[in-house]
């Protein structure tokens, strides 16, 4: 008896990535998780550059973490030039990051894992048989854009985040305002969770040890800032990034992939469960205990539960950063303002959360602030390795279902790590001298 999944471009996932498993006579001859997307260079394109281009042109990596992608950016240029940013710009730069992960994970959660767990096969089915489920994740995912547009000027691809902080910053009644939706939404994640949880039964009940890797800091959940952590080896500063990556490339892949301690690591938002549950907002341990979420996790669906605390805890931190600018005293700004900029030349890394895991943006500037070399380490690289091996324990376990059930499984398996499969393609074959 055997069976063949080949699932070509997976769906409900960003890019194209494709499953092939073979089994005859109860034996996995091949499991595999391929990436077939063209290349791209973002790492090239910024090379030649000045200082005042790399976060716009790096925005668009992504469509989706293209808020995480400036801040790592702006971060790394920062880092290199000396540039340092106030505590009120640091505050908004945090709310910016919460807008972006509430924003990835909503659409995630509500619109591209839901259908699995209500066995259909997208989410339009389920406007016609639960909208009123669907208008409450809309809702909720409304407020997450707007909160972009109001801290970054529109929803993807922000404007008005810049070296030294920002070129325009909302108003003190602008914060508030965003403040009221933020705690008028309260019942609606509530809501969004209960959902969740009547259905959570049907996540697969699957563990495989592995790593974790993720930003860790004392005093908060660590998004914006911190130290690298790991699961295994303990914490090292955001320069020495490399010694955790290790990215190395497989044939049937046009991504690179990553290992550090072991085969592979995980990032994203299980991982920075694990490693920072007691950081959390006190309704986001709530949603966590909900669910029995609880460190360390080893299984890769609760990933999407995950995510739905991570949600939680953005909103609720939100609201705190809005109230402790509000007791600081908003300092106004002009519009169009630009921060005075003394070019040096000076290497930086720049290392923020995004919504799929750790990112990495690495530059080097000359003395007339021209980039010379740029490097990006994207979440979704790091998680190829997790997904292949995840692949590879799982199908034993599920060999005696049919082939639909076996393709169903895999499929959120991969969802499970809501990949972001085009920005990770990062690596070009070239042959001959």
């Amino acid at each position: 008896m055997s069976k063949e999944i080949n699932v070509h471009h997976i769906t409900r996932v960003e890019g194209h990535g494709n499953i092939n498993v073979v089994i005859n006579n109860g034996t996995v001859e091949r499991c595999e998780w391929a990436i077939p997307e063209a290349p791209r260079f973002f790492e090239a394109m910024v090379v030649g550059r000045s200082w005042n281009e790399l976060h716009h042109i790096t925005s668009r990596i992504c469509g989706i973490c293209s808020i995480g992608h400036t801040l790592a950016s702006l971060k790394a240029t920062e880092a290199a030039l000396g540039i340092k940013i106030s505590e009120q710009d640091l505050k908004l730069r945090k709310l910016a990051l919460h807008a972006e992960n509430m924003q990835s994970h909503l659409l995630h959660v509500g619109f591209l894992v839901l259908p699995d767990l209500m066995a259909v096969g997208s989410v339009i089915p389920l406007a016609s048989s639960h909208p009123a489920e669907v208008k409450t994740v809309l809702k909720l995912h409304r407020i997450a854009n707007e909160m972009s547009n109001l801290l970054c000027g529109r929803t993807t691809h922000p404007q008005r985040l810049i070296p030294g902080g920002f070129s325009k910053i909302p108003t003190a009644k602008e914060l508030a305002a965003l403040r009221s939706k933020l705690m008028d939404a309260v019942p609606s994640l509530e809501a969004v969770a209960k959902l969740i949880k009547g259905l959570a039964g049907k996540l697969p009940d699957f563990k495989r040890e592995t790593e974790f890797i993720a930003l860790t800091d004392p005093n908060e959940y660590a998004l914006y800032d911190g130290r690298i952590a790991s699961s295994d080896t303990g914490s090292a500063p955001a320069r020495e990034y490399l010694a955790y990556t290790n990215e190395y490339i497989v044939p049937h892949s046009t991504a690179k992939w990553a290992k550090h301690a072991r085969e592979s690591y995980m990032v994203g938002a299980l991982a920075r469960v694990n490693i920072n549950y007691s950081k959390l907002s006190p309704m986001a341990k709530e949603t966590a205990e909900m669910f029995g979420l609880a460190p360390v996790c080893h299984n890769p669906f609760m990933n999407n539960i995950a995510q739905l605390v991570e949600t939680v805890h953005s909103v609720e931190d939100s609201i705190k950063l809005i109230n402790e600018l509000e007791a600081d005293g908003l300092v106004p700004q002009p519009d169009y303002n630009k921060p005075e900029i003394k070019v040096k030349a000076g290497s930086g890394v720049g290392a923020v959360e995004v919504p799929r895991g750790i990112l990495f943006h690495d530059y080097t500037y000359n003395d007339k602030g021209i980039c010379t070399r740029a490097n990006c380490v994207i979440p979704t690289n790091q998680n190829h390795g997790n997904i292949s091996l995840d692949m590879k324990a799982l199908v034993p376990q599920i060999i005696e279902k049919s082939k639909s059930e076996i393709e169903l499984t895999l499929e959120m398996l991969v969802r499970a790590y809501d990949p972001c499969i085009s920005c990770s393609t990062h690596v070009v074959k070239v042959n001959g001298n």
